[in-house]
């Protein structure tokens, strides 16, 4: 079906209910996993996505479908924020990203994008991606239990390598819908498998109040909790112009002109700023949806809005939450093995396909640096202003792809 009958087609409201939930479990593992990650409520998580999502459509005027979940890009930043400084600054932080957001849609109305080529070339971006992935396997390999003696003889193992397992089936043999949401597959059956060995605790379920409002956090701010999370914003921008312009190629709709890049970078913008108002993971728009766009070729606005007005409502059912919080840390543990090196795995895509030459000594240099100082956690403070891990090799990575010559001298040379 062409994608204008798509665009046209009229759905009775039944479908479009059963098309939102669609979307709803395609983005509902990623989008709760980066809470679970990071020590926010899966609950708030929720609410700022679906709420969010609508703040998307009403700044882009209800003519972009995407739906937008809790972005991985910002995993370790707010673990390590949180770890510091504690949560409510790592969501001060998240605020101040989506207004780096604000400024940039401000500077693309005015000038257009080809600056961002320009600051951010796949060199840099594949590299930082990179980054974003390898500098969590630590964390991926201890939620799993593989370290300190790591034996099949735990209950932890097993359900980590079971997960581990049927994720890794799920990505690389899964069609259809199936193919778009591996990893909620991949947890739920991890789920199931730890019910047999024992190791879920269905306390918090029983002790939860059926209704309730979200453990909602206000932010709080620090210029050196900041300084940590916006050079990630660069990533996630990228990223979002990257997801704009799929979203145009499936639905035959030339979104960078109408409503225009500017309108849907400041939809996420505003939509990460208020995620952090209320205690959630920065926004970004969902590729888990976008694929299923592509599977079921019904671009309908009104289908994503459903998904995140169902969103919202679950985020108000506290039994809900308190499941979810009984996921054992080994489940998680071994999907992210999977998820994390995926990110790592679509940095080395990124300077893949952008076709770029490390026999030229100016690429391997600014690879080189970024990778090193992500993955060792450098650290480098100006007063109050701390950089760490993967925030200074961002900015190291933009700083050395504007002043080194671009020469094009070869290593073997």
């Amino acid at each position: 079906m062409k994608s204008t009958a798509a665009w046209d087609r009229q759905l009775g409201m039944g479908q479009q209910v059963a098309l939102g939930f669609q979307h709803l479990f395609a983005m509902f593992g990623a989008t709760v996993l980066v809470p679970l990650l990071t020590g926010l409520d899966p609950a708030v998580a929720l609410f700022t996505s679906g709420s969010g999502t609508l703040i998307f459509m009403l700044i882009t005027m209800g003519k972009v479908p995407a739906y937008l979940g809790s972005s991985f890009a910002f995993i370790a930043p707010i673990i390590s924020v949180s770890s510091i400084w504690g949560i409510e600054y790592a969501m001060g932080g998240a605020v101040a990203v989506g207004l780096v957001y604000a400024v940039v849609s401000l500077i693309i109305a005015k000038i257009g994008t080809d600056w961002i080529d320009k600051v951010l070339p796949p060199v840099v971006i594949g590299s930082v991606i990179m980054v974003i992935g390898l500098g969590l396997a630590g964390t991926a390999v201890e939620m799993a239990g593989l370290l300190d003696g790591g034996s099949l003889a735990r209950a932890d193992v097993r359900i980590s390598i079971f997960t581990l397992i049927v994720t890794v089936i799920g990505v690389m043999f899964f069609k259809g819908f199936f193919a778009v949401v591996p990893i909620l597959i991949g947890v739920v059956a991890g789920y199931v498998f730890a019910l047999t060995q024992g190791a879920v605790d269905f306390t918090p379920v029983k002790e939860a109040a059926w209704f309730g409002l979200p453990s909602f956090v206000a932010p709080k701010f620090s210029w050196a909790a900041v300084a940590m999370m916006l050079p990630v914003s660069l990533v996630s921008i990228t990223e979002h112009c990257g997801d704009v312009m799929v979203l145009s190629k499936i639905t035959g709709k030339e979104f960078y002109k109408d409503p225009g890049l500017h309108r849907t970078m400041l939809g996420d913008g505003l939509a990460t700023a208020w995620a952090g108002l209320w205690g959630g993971p920065p926004n970004t728009t969902y590729s888990e949806n976008v694929g299923v766009l592509a599977i079921t070729r019904v671009f309908s606005v009104s289908v994503i809005a459903i998904a995140a007005v169902i969103a919202v409502a679950i985020s108000f059912v506290q039994k809900f939450g308190a499941l979810i919080s009984t996921i054992p840390a080994a489940v998680m543990g071994g999907v992210s093995i999977v998820l994390f090196g995926v990110i790592a795995a679509s940095g080395i895509r990124t300077v893949v396909e952008a076709g770029i030459d490390y026999g030229d000594k100016r690429n391997l240099v600014i690879s080189s640096v970024i990778l090193v100082l992500g993955i060792g956690g450098a650290q480098l403070g100006l007063g109050e202003v701390k950089l760490h891990g993967m925030a200074l090799a961002a900015v190291v990575g933009i700083i050395l792809n504007l002043v080194l010559p671009k020469n094009g001298t070869s290593t073997a040379e």
